[in-house]
């Protein structure tokens, strides 16, 4: 991990072309409360508004992280402080609720590498709009195959509770593909296509992003604002945020961390679920500063002021890279910055495949995003009984 010191003699990179001085001339997301669900948030002296929020992995209360992942997580929404660090909402509360954990297995299941499935992730998504969460982030996903089929019905009822009924705004990552415990492939992008989402190409799926009318999906850009060969592409992703060069709270200390042990030595922070906390923190700042907005205005109007790529939504990027001073203030700002991506590349997509793909609602995908630099998946088991400790 990189030292503190270091990290602390500048502003984090992932946020500096975002413009967030200028809007916290405006609000700096008091008022609003962010649900982290993830593999939990860690106590840290960067987070004074941090409250439990309860733990469907063992026995806390949504304040512990054997992960790390959550914690990193919720520094990039709301991290507070007077050094060089801060979230995008630093005057916003924190939920912490974890769901899912990588250090954690079903008592009754000795091989498991994991556990949290879609069932505790709908209950971690009513729980958090029955606290008052005014956004819920969700930088885990599920991801399979598209003809693999999962019921997670709980889940699609969940959300719908929460952008309707108790009107929170919930964000989630887009997924990665491209390494170990990714989502399996990448789906097709045809450039010819750009600014009609192709539902009918998909090949691999996402939950909860596969529910597209409730949830705000997020895909990554690089710090200069190009896609990330990462982001698994869909017609469900909204707007893009910077989900490289990352600096945010350390799991283990009281400081910063930009980069996490990987195999063969350490790996800098970077995946979707780490741009997810942007866009999060945006919607607090938007809450904060217009709260007659509806979650679902909310939302239109963060996609809306996005900085478009040149031909038009595409299933990368979606509507653009987000635009916090454009979103708070609801007007565009006044020049095109040299970061908004006018061209995107994307992954080559993979040959045609032959066999018929059939969707289903119902059908999104099984796979657990909780690793340390990227989003990995595990298997979810659906069961409910308690797991180990550490």
């Amino acid at each position: 991990m990189s030292s503190t010191d270091t990290i602390e003699q500048g502003k984090p990179e992932q946020l500096n072309a975002l413009g967030l001085p200028s809007v916290w001339q405006l609000t700096r997301g008091g008022g609003q409360t962010v649900a982290i669900i993830d593999t939990g948030v860690s106590r840290h002296r960067l987070l004074p508004h941090l409250i439990p929020g309860g733990d469907y992995v063992s026995s806390g209360d949504g304040t512990d992280d054997c992960d790390g992942h959550g914690t990193i997580v919720a520094g990039i929404v709301g991290a507070a402080g007077d050094g060089a660090f801060q979230g995008v909402a630093p005057d916003a509360t924190i939920i912490g609720i974890r769901q899912s954990s990588t250090k954690f297995r079903a008592v009754d299941d000795a091989t498991g590498s994991g556990f949290g499935d879609v069932d505790t992730l709908a209950m971690a998504v009513r729980t958090a709009a029955d606290m008052g969460a005014t956004v819920i982030n969700v930088s885990s996903v599920a991801c399979l195959p598209a003809e693999d089929l999962l019921d997670d019905r709980a889940l699609g009822a969940a959300l719908a509770y929460a952008v309707d009924v108790k009107n929170a705004v919930v964000v989630a990552a887009a997924g990665n593909v491209g390494g170990l415990g990714q989502c399996p492939q990448q789906n097709p992008v045809d450039p010819t296509q750009a600014g009609r989402p192709d539902w009918a190409g998909v090949r691999v799926v996402v939950s909860p992003a596969w529910y597209d009318d409730y949830v705000l999906t997020v895909g990554s850009v690089t710090p200069n604002g190009t896609a990330s060969k990462f982001t698994l592409a869909g017609p469900w992703v909204d707007v893009a945020a910077p989900g490289e060069g990352i600096v945010s709270l350390d799991p283990d200390g009281e400081g910063l961390v930009d980069e996490l042990p990987a195999a063969g030595g350490a790996s800098p922070i970077a995946g979707t679920s780490y741009a997810a906390p942007v866009v999060t923190g945006v919607a607090a700042l938007l809450r904060a500063r217009s709260p007659e907005l509806t979650a679902r205005q909310v939302m239109q109007r963060i996609e809306a002021t996005a900085r478009p790529p040149a031909a038009g939504w595409n299933p990368v990027v979606g509507h653009g890279v987000v635009d916090p001073v454009a979103a708070v203030t609801g007007r565009p700002t006044q020049s095109d910055a040299p970061d908004t991506p006018r061209r995107v590349s994307v992954p080559v997509a993979d040959p045609p495949d032959e066999r018929p793909t059939r969707i289903a609602v119902r059908g999104a995908t099984v796979c657990v995003a909780v690793s340390a630099a990227l989003i990995a998946v595990t298997r979810l088991r659906r069961r409910s009984q308690a797991v180990a400790h550490d």
